[in-house]
């Protein structure tokens, strides 16, 4: 059985059609309130029994907040969506497409921690690029932003080769 479809000749990799590498949805840090909260739960840094005074002191009674930013974020919030030709942001729910800028156009990724984003070991991405080397897009509140920074330089780095490669062979001569 035949799909019709010739595979690609290594596992994954799509130099004609658009791929999903990697989907992202940012933490309750990427609101200021959950920026806040951050602060608040590192504000004291004394420790007692290895937790920090400030966790002990505040984060069970703001945890109604925090569950309501995340919740909110979850229903009205946004996703980050890496593909082998674009960095993309949709709505966490549907299918809605906000914006989405092309990893030929990335320059760098600079990677922005606000006061009380490293309680949620997260931080804001920042795309660079364009003529001026000016910021294209911002992702806030992204988890763990150091990997997804490298993983976007990568695809960034990747989709160059292939397209190096593409217009290397488009300039051969056709065999009779």
């Amino acid at each position: 059985m035949s799909s019709g479809r010739k595979p690609s000749a290594i596992s994954g990799v799509a130099a004609s059609s658009e791929v999903e590498i990697m989907t992202v949805y940012p933490s309750i840090c990427g609101y200021g309130i959950g920026c806040t909260l951050g602060s608040l739960y590192n504000s004291i840094p004394v420790k007692i029994m290895g937790m920090k005074l400030s966790n002990l002191m505040f984060v069970l009674p703001t945890a109604p907040i925090a569950a309501g930013l995340y919740f909110l974020q979850k229903v009205t919030g946004y996703r980050y969506k890496l593909t082998n030709r674009s960095m993309q942001i949709w709505h966490s729910l549907g299918n809605r497409k906000v914006k989405q800028v092309s990893l030929s156009d990335v320059t760098d990724v600079l990677i922005r921690e606000l006061p009380g984003q490293q309680f949620y070991k997260a931080a804001d991405l920042v795309l660079i690029g364009g003529k001026g080397n000016e910021e294209i897009l911002t992702l806030p509140g992204v988890p763990y932003a150091h990997i997804f920074r490298q993983t976007i330089l990568e695809a960034r780095d990747a989709r160059q080769q292939v397209a190096s490669s593409l217009a290397t062979m488009n300039a051969r001569p056709a065999i009779a």
